[in-house]
């Protein structure tokens, strides 16, 4: 477990992340499912990433969103 504390500039993307682009509670529901149908999958030789491909796609969509308001790479050059 880390003890870092986030700076203040990502204190603000993250505040203005879950204020302006999505509710900390669909991103809960995103992280959740992703874990979900991804164990699944695995467990089950990949049969279940068939049937989830739509939840699959939003879920990575907004975990690549929050990863890019903890750690902003994508943008720079």
């Amino acid at each position: 477990m880390s003890t870092t504390n986030l700076s203040q500039e990502t204190e603000t993307r993250l505040t203005n992340f879950f204020n302006n682009t999505i509710d900390p509670k669909e991103m809960a529901k995103a992280i959740r499912q992703v874990n979900y149908i991804l164990a699944l999958g695995v467990l089950r030789e990949h049969e279940t990433l068939k049937n989830e491909a739509n939840n699959l796609e939003n879920s990575f969509y907004w975990l690549n969103e929050l990863a890019e308001v903890l750690n902003p790479y994508l943008d720079e050059e």
